[in-house]
C-alpha cells in the first residue's frame, strides 16, 4: 500500500536531519555533559526534535494519501473526520518536544557542581514535570479519543463514559511521558528501547486492525533507528528530555487512539517498576553510575537500588554500552510477554 511509504520516509528525514541538527544545537551551544565519558564531553543534545521531524513527516504524509485517496466529497470534513485521532496526535507531538525542548534549554539555570567538578545545568523541578506534558493531552481529550469501555484487572468492563476524556486521558498521557523520563542517561538507551516497544506495539496495532495507531508507531520505531546511528555509543548526540518525552506521549497517544490499553501498560512495566525504584528516593536518585579508570561503572549508591541502573551495576562491572544492551533486553521480555498473552 501507498500508505506504507510513510515509514521510509521517517526514517530517511530523521537520518538525513539529524547530522544538520547536531552542527546546529553545538553552534546554537545546546549541550549537555556525557557524563560516562573520561574526558566528559559536551555533546549536542534534545535528539528528540529531529525524531519528531521523522514522524511528522511520515504521518502527514500518511494523512494526505489517505485524505485525497477518499471517495470525493463535497464536505471536507467528512475526509478529514477519520483522520482526527492522527490529527489529534500530531498536534499533541509537537507540544511534548517543544516542552522537552523547554527543559533540555534549562530554562532555570540552576548550576550543580558534580563530585567530578563539572557544572550541570538542571532544567525544571521535578514537580514542574508533569505540568509541562499535560498540555499535550488536551488535543487527544477535545476530540474524545479512544474507546470510554476498559477491561480492568479483577473487575471486568467498565465503561467510563465522560470521565475517560476528562480524566483516563490525562492520566495515561502525562503518566507515560514522564515514567519513561525516569530512565536514561545512557548513549542508545532510550532510543535501543523505544525501537524495541515502539515496533511491538506497532506490530500488535497492525496484526489487530488498527491501522492509524500502527502506522504512527511503526514510523516512530524507524525514526528511532535512524536516530541510533548517532545516538549508539559513542554518542554524536543525546537523546535530551525532548525525546523521553516525546516517547511516553507516542506510547499514550498509540494506545489511546488503538484502544490498547492493557498492551501498552505491558511493555511499559519497566518504566512502572523504574518509577517505583525511583519514588524510594523521592525522585532525587540519578540512573547514573561512577566512572572508573577502566571506564567500568559502580553503583552511585553502593547497593542501595533506586534504579534498573543500580541493579546492573551491582551485578557486574559494566560500561555504559552493557548497561543499554542489558536494559533494551531486559525491555524484549516484557514486549514477548505482550505477544505471548499473558
Amino acid at each position: 500500500m501507498i500508505f506504507m511509504l510513510s515509514i521510509p520516509l521517517s526514517f530517511l528525514t530523521t537520518y538525513l536531519l539529524t547530522p544538520r541538527i547536531i552542527d546546529f544545537f553545538s553552534a546554537a551551544k545546546i549541550v549537555a555533559v556525557d557524563l560516562h565519558k573520561k574526558d566528559k564531553p559536551k555533546l549536542p543534545t534534545s535528539g528528540g526534535i529531529s525524531v519528531a521531524s521523522g514522524i511528522l513527516v511520515g504521518i502527514l504524509f500518511y494523512v494526505g494519501v489517505k485524505t485525497f485517496s477518499s471517495p470525493f466529497s463535497s464536505d471536507l470534513r467528512d475526509s478529514f473526520i477519520p483522520l482526527l485521532g492522527l490529527l489529534a496526535v500530531i498536534a499533541s507531538i509537537l507540544i511534548v518536544t517543544l516542552s522537552g525542548l523547554l527543559d533540555d534549554l534549562n530554562v532555570r539555570r540552576r548550576a550543580v557542581q558534580t563530585k567530578d567538578g563539572i557544572n550541570v545545568k538542571i532544567g525544571f523541578p521535578q514537580w514542574v514535570k508533569p505540568l509541562l506534558t499535560l498540555p499535550g493531552a488536551i488535543p487527544l481529550m477535545v476530540i474524545k479519543a479512544g474507546e470510554t469501555t476498559m477491561a480492568l484487572p479483577f473487575i471486568g468492563m467498565v465503561d467510563f463514559m465522560e470521565l475517560y476524556p476528562l480524566l483516563i486521558i490525562p492520566i495515561g498521557f502525562v503518566g507515560a511521558s514522564n515514567v519513561v523520563n525516569t530512565l536514561g542517561g545512557f548513549n542508545g538507551l532510550e532510543a535501543g528501547m523505544g525501537v524495541v516497544y515502539t515496533l511491538s506495539l506497532g506490530l500488535y496495532a497492525l496484526i489487530n486492525g488498527r491501522t492509524d495507531a500502527a502506522i504512527l508507531l511503526l514510523t516512530a520505531c524507524v525514526a528511532l533507528l535512524a536516530f541510533l546511528r548517532y545516538n549508539w555509543y559513542p554518542a554524536k548526540i543525546l537523546s535530551g528530555d525532548s525525546l523521553t518525552y516525546l516517547l511516553g506521549a507516542l506510547v499514550a497517544a498509540g494506545v489511546i487512539i488503538g484502544d490498547m490499553q492493557r498492551a501498552g501498560l505491558i511493555v511499559m512495566f519497566p518504566f512502572i517498576i523504574e518509577f517505583v525504584l525511583k519514588a524510594r528516593s523521592r525522585f532525587k536518585a540519578s540512573c547514573i553510575g561512577k566512572l572508573r579508570e577502566d571506564e567500568k561503572l559502580d553503583p552511585p549508591y553502593g547497593k542501595k537500588i533506586y534504579s534498573w541502573t543500580h541493579v546492573l551495576m551491582n551485578l557486574g562491572k559494566l560500561r555504559e554500552r552493557d548497561v543499554t544492551i542489558a536494559l533494551i533486553f531486559i525491555q524484549v521480555f516484557f514486549v514477548a510477554l505482550l505477544f505471548l498473552g499473558i
